[in-house]
């Protein structure tokens, strides 16, 4: 009964009544995934959100091991204390989007996804009439995940005059909702680039975490390169490329390539380009501007660069003259 009445939170009496008519006549009995369908149709109608019904979960996803933890234990049901959200910074192809359609299935929670871009209206007052409804949508459809995928290019107007202030405007409408709804509905936001983001939308009590997703390695690789050779049937004794600096899409890539063209993975890999090299000048901003400011996804506490920790720990201190 709680799925059932959580499914249809967000419905008027009219439609509950034509979603509990049709699970009976389907199935003879009252079925949440039905009035889920029945949501996601009246969603697709108003073109503001999308809901996402994909079978994605954790264990489809290698690593993350502290983000994942972490979501898990806010997202728990029965708290007293609401929770907001979480910002994911990090390099393209680490997971991000991945893990915010996972999220929602692990939880039992429905994953709305927010297009920033389909709010855009013609006429005048079109886009911040949009922005509300769409918000007033995700209130109503609580406990929620309320998944924005590519933030700072979505608010890329802002401070412009060339969009008669639209983008600003909208970006205010977010930051209040952000800072004063009351529902259960968290927050999901990917970025590639905080330079674009203003500073005033990652501080404190915005989101419950600021999370950056570095390059896989270690354990976590070992799990996505197992992961991706039992879906593409590559055989376990084969030996692996090189991948000192690739994402977790580029191991995707290699394996579903070597499937593809029936060919190793060593003479896969020839047609993967990692982003390291493509973006490399942009990806050693972004970790160097993450190193300090945000948690880790892979590891519990405080993300630092790669190096760093060691260069820290070999470091001198001073600590003033000695009495001797």
């Amino acid at each position: 009964m709680p799925r059932v009445l959580d499914a249809a939170a967000g419905l008027t009496r009219y439609e509950a009544e034509g979603a509990f008519a049709l699970s009976l006549t389907r199935h003879n009995s009252i079925r949440p995934d039905v009035i889920w369908e029945l949501k996601a149709q009246t969603l697709r109608k108003n073109n503001l959100l999308t809901l996402h019904r994909g079978g994605e979960t954790f264990g489809t996803l290698g690593g993350l091991a502290n983000l994942k933890d972490f979501c898990r234990r806010t997202l728990q049901p029965g708290k007293r204390v609401r929770p907001r959200g979480v910002l994911l910074l990090g390099v393209p192809g680490t997971g991000k989007s991945a893990f915010c359609k996972a999220l929602g299935n692990e939880t039992g929670r429905p994953t709305l996804t927010l297009d920033l871009g389909s709010l855009m209206g013609s006429l005048v007052g079109a886009t911040e009439q949009n922005v509300r409804q769409a918000l007033r949508i995700a209130d109503a459809m609580s406990p929620a995940i309320l998944f924005v995928d590519e933030l700072e290019k979505g608010l890329s107007g802002i401070g412009s005059t060339g969009d008669s202030g639209v983008s600003t405007r909208l970006f205010g409408t977010l930051l209040t909702w952000l800072s004063d709804h009351e529902t259960d509905v968290f927050f999901v936001a990917t970025a590639n680039d905080i330079s674009k983001l203003p500073p005033e939308f990652t501080r404190a009590e915005r989101f419950d975490g600021v999370f950056f997703l570095d390059l896989p390695a270690g354990k976590d690789k070992e799990a996505i390169w197992e992961l991706y050779r039992t879906q593409f049937g590559i055989p376990v004794g084969q030996p692996r490329p090189t991948d000192a600096n690739w994402t977790g899409a580029e191991i995707k890539s290699c394996c579903r390539l070597a499937a593809l063209l029936d060919v190793p993975l060593a003479e896969a890999a020839h047609h993967v380009v990692p982003v390291a090299v493509t973006a490399a000048e942009p990806m050693d901003r972004l970790r160097t501007w993450a190193s300090g400011r945000c948690l880790s996804a892979a590891n519990a506490g405080i993300y630092r660069r790669q190096g760093e920790e060691t260069a820290r720990s070999g470091r001198r201190v001073y600590r003033g003259p000695s009495n001797n």
